[in-house]
């Protein structure tokens, strides 16, 4: 079995030694992401729904770079530094996967920065989602 790794181009992947997601046979695991864009800058900062769907969007293009589909995620895990946040970040969850219904946790946990408001992590397995 083969494994194929995806980078998003963070400078954190090199230096901490993760990949942002990989792929081994049909599963791909996108690991947490925030809404870090490639020059580190914080994407909607003290905004959970931008950053939520900044987030999803870079999951979707990781999943899409390995041979998934958004259709295809069967797990999603969010972090919110914030409690407060969970049903901003939650309608953003529902927009973008309301029809694909994932298994999903959403907790409170600092995150790596005071202006990271959320962190998502996915699991997809290709197929799942049909044809």
């Amino acid at each position: 079995m083969t494994k194929e790794i995806y980078s998003s181009g963070t400078p954190w992947e090199e230096m901490a030694g993760y990949s942002r997601a990989l792929r081994i046979g049909d599963r791909i695991l996108v690991a947490g992401t925030t809404a870090s864009g490639p020059d580190g800058q914080v994407v909607g900062p003290g905004d959970p729904a931008a950053q939520a769907r900044f987030i999803i969007d870079k999951i979707q293009a990781a999943i899409q770079a390995l041979g998934g589909r958004l259709e295809d995620v069967v797990r999603v895990r969010i972090f919110v530094s914030d409690i407060r946040h969970w049903e901003q970040v939650a309608r953003v969850h529902g927009e973008r996967f309301g029809h694909i219904r994932p298994v999903n946790t959403l907790v409170e946990a600092r995150l790596v920065s005071p202006d990271h408001l959320v962190e998502m992590e996915a699991e997809a397995v290709v197929g799942a989602g049909g044809p």
